[in-house]
């Protein structure tokens, strides 16, 4: 593990795996995980035997430092940072909520630097859903002003799905000072999401291939935001991983992936 300084002076931890000739993939977490927490280690592994893959903590995870105040902009420049330590050109793929920072950072750093974006279910929302989503961004932030880290990450666990019992459970493993540890960040992701609805604008300014992905086994929710950015973008395609859903597995995900960037 190494670390950059990213240009408000936070520390990102980052490493890199695969042949230093093979292309550059730079992955980027959803909420609440980071290298050794969450799915991107075993997909890096998979990815290794032919991509340069940057695996990395987003700011505020892990061990990389965190700096105030936060923008969704600074999370783009520690993209920026990791691609240029990777090469200075990288195809980008971001987790749920890291495809929505993952195409926020493909719009604003261009082709020269993002060679092309994949994602998997990126939760943006049909429009009936935008009040509850509303509903979360207000009770998160009030949350969060507060200093309330356990109210911020159980609002967070309602969110996508986990019963009061499960929650219960949670709070009495283990890893739960270390999901109240990275509470903050809930308010980041949320934020690359903007108001949850799918970013049209967005990505129809991609210059570049994107690659939108979701679970054969997911339901039709949680394929909404895929489908729509592929739509979208001028070079969009979507495709299904067979037998997979939100909680993807590494090896199928990564044929995609590399089938995507031998293309």
């Amino acid at each position: 593990m190494t670390s950059l300084t990213s240009p408000d002076g936070t520390a990102i931890a980052y490493e890199i795996l695969g042949p230093q000739d093979a292309p550059a993939i730079v992955l980027v977490d959803g909420a609440m995980c980071f290298r050794d927490a969450g799915p991107m280690r075993p997909i890096a592994e998979a990815l290794s035997s032919e991509a340069r893959v940057v695996l990395y903590d987003r700011r505020g995870r892990g061990a990389s430092t965190d700096t105030a105040p936060f923008a969704v902009d600074r999370e783009v420049e520690d993209i920026a940072a990791l691609v240029e330590a990777a090469g200075g050109r990288a195809t980008l793929f971001g987790m749920s909520s890291g495809g929505a920072l993952a195409l926020a950072a493909a719009t604003a750093l261009g082709p020269e630097r993002v060679a092309k974006i994949a994602v998997y279910e990126p939760p943006f929302m049909p429009e009936p859903a935008i009040p509850a989503a509303a509903a979360y961004t207000a009770a998160l932030s009030a949350a969060l002003a507060e200093g309330d880290r356990a109210t911020a990450v159980e609002l967070f666990l309602r969110r996508v799905g986990v019963p009061d019992a499960g929650i219960e459970g949670m709070r009495r493993s283990p890893g739960w000072e270390q999901s109240l540890a990275i509470a903050p960040t809930l308010g980041y992701d949320d934020a690359a999401l903007g108001d949850s609805r799918v970013p049209v604008e967005r990505a129809g300014a991609l210059a570049v291939p994107l690659l939108a992905l979701a679970g054969g086994a997911s339901p039709a929710f949680l394929r909404f935001g895929a489908e729509r950015l592929a739509e979208a973008a001028p070079d969009g395609h979507y495709a299904l991983v067979d037998g997979q859903t939100h909680d993807v597995q590494a090896a199928p995900l990564a044929v995609h992936l590399l089938e995507f960037l031998r293309a």
